[in-house]
């Protein structure tokens, strides 16, 4: 007896598409909250002068299934028969171990005949020759609609630019910004134009700021839970913080170290993998060495934690950051930064509560959540985020975003008490060469604006502040801080 079966394929197919007898989608699937990413998805997938198959990649349980039932939802809202959209889980066993042909076979000789159906791939990479179908759909059924989701990136980012150049849009979908999360929480909004930008305080008056920070701090009090557990939609929305933060370690950590990679990239012992994290975690935003990390870890080489490294990226569980060059000064050797993809990770793998009280730690987090927001904010761009760290002197700035045809923005985090800028600090020494610098702190008492020696005015802004005045930018269509 055959393991898969056309009727097995038709009955896994009917349970996912449950609208082709109700014509519509179970209100659980879809969440009233809609991320950012979907608005760009709808964007791409309703152009009709430029036909995009859509891909959205994010780690796990950041919501890129829902965006999908979401976008069936809007479909179905706008007219569009529920026999005409299909959504295929690559990831169910059955699908899985099944031909790309196969299952469109049964659904097209079942369900709908005609080629001008909406395709809704999940994670995709799972299916033999992915890439090659995508293409073949593309180039064969031009009525046709096709969105995917992924979550290996790096798998994804070749498709797309072997089989998927000019064909389709890659949309990443981050963990939540800590607008979004306060937003999905529906905690009491602050007060504040539509329009505002962060470097548009540095024009204000001192009432002015004094009155918009006023309203921003109706926040303050919820920033702590996000950079515990408030990256992911469904853990933020949940009573049990503990409980959330061991889904995490289950759910987005240990399926993807012992499960995706290992079945993406051949990994044998996957052991090795989850040392090197652990070790990320503990040393997330600090400058890494590959030798100093296989020294560490006895018996790991070079190059099996080169490898990692970026195996660990494709599945959007790091960040790398590497250095930028500055007013023409000489940069270290290039090495990365790296960062976990949202702090809420770090926190959940470490599993120590002395962190969220520990000054040196809780730098680290912060650092991570912000180096996460401006990564997020500026990935559709021509634009570079790293770091400096050079000169005579051999100092560093934090963040530097490599904005195209103007001056680098430059972003230096402190968070701690009474944070000092002194005359000699790179930020200070290197603000003449930004269009924009500034100071991301911790405390309200700590927001204004610092002069330099030479005039220059830098912003000093409170972290919480700062990310959910970028989510605000984002949300109302403003690219860029400036």
């Amino acid at each position: 007896m055959s393991i898969i079966s056309k009727d097995g394929i038709l009955k896994v197919l009917t349970a996912y598409n449950p609208w082709w007898k109700t014509g519509t989608v179970n209100p659980r699937m879809t969440k009233t909250y809609k991320r950012f990413a979907f608005y760009e998805a709808m964007k791409r997938l309703n152009n009709k002068d430029i036909r995009r198959i859509v891909v959205l990649t994010g780690t796990r349980r950041v919501g890129k299934t829902t965006i999908q039932y979401q976008m069936i939802e809007e479909l179905l809202s706008a007219g569009v028969a529920p026999q005409k959209i299909v959504f295929i889980s690559m990831d169910h066993p059955m699908l899985k171990l099944s031909q790309f042909q196969e299952v469109l076979e049964c659904y097209h000789e079942n369900i709908y005949a005609d080629q001008d159906v909406y395709y809704f791939f999940d994670e995709v990479q799972y299916a033999q020759d992915w890439d090659r179908w995508l293409k073949t759909i593309y180039d064969t059924q031009p009525d046709t609609h096709v969105v995917a989701t992924g979550s290996a990136s790096p798998a994804l980012m070749k498709g797309s630019q072997e089989s998927g150049a000019g064909r389709w849009s890659i949309i990443q979908v981050p963990t939540l910004s800590f607008y979004e999360y306060c937003e999905l929480l529906e905690l009491e909004r602050p007060e504040i134009p539509f329009d505002l930008k962060v470097t548009s305080l540095l024009n204000k008056t001192q009432i002015e700021r004094t009155q918009i920070m006023i309203q921003l701090s109706k926040v303050q009090n919820h920033f702590m839970r996000y950079l515990q557990v408030g990256g992911f939609p469904e853990l933020a929305l949940a009573d049990n913080d503990l409980m959330a933060q061991q889904i995490m370690r289950e759910d987005v950590v240990d399926k993807v170290l012992k499960r995706d990679l290992p079945s993406l990239y051949r990994i044998r012992n996957s052991t090795e993998l989850e040392r090197i994290f652990l070790y990320l975690c503990n040393t997330s935003s600090q400058i890494v060495a590959i030798d100093a990390i296989a020294k560490e870890l006895n018996g790991v080489s070079r190059v099996t934690v080169e490898n990692y490294i970026q195996y660990l990226e494709s599945a959007n569980l790091i960040y790398q950051s590497w250095p930028i060059e500055m007013a023409g000064k000489k940069i270290l050797k290039a090495r990365p930064k790296i960062y976990i993809a949202d702090a809420a990770i770090r926190n959940a793998v470490l599993m120590d509560e002395s962190i969220m009280t520990d000054p040196i730690e809780m730098g680290k987090v912060v650092e991570t959540a912000v180096y996460k927001h401006i990564a997020a904010f500026y990935y559709q761009f021509a634009t570079a985020v790293g770091y400096f760290r050079g000169g005579k002197k051999n100092k560093e700035i934090d963040i530097v975003v490599d904005y195209p045809n103007i001056k680098n923005i430059l972003i230096e985090v402190k968070y701690r008490d009474n944070a000092s800028i002194p005359d000699d600090d790179a930020i200070v020494e290197l603000c003449e060469e930004s269009s924009v610098a500034i100071v991301v702190t911790k405390t309200i008492k700590d927001f204004g604006i610092h002069s330099t020696p030479s005039g220059k005015k830098m912003l000093r802004i409170p972290a919480f502040a700062f990310l959910y005045l970028l989510g605000n930018a984002e949300r109302h269509g403003y690219r860029g801080i400036e």
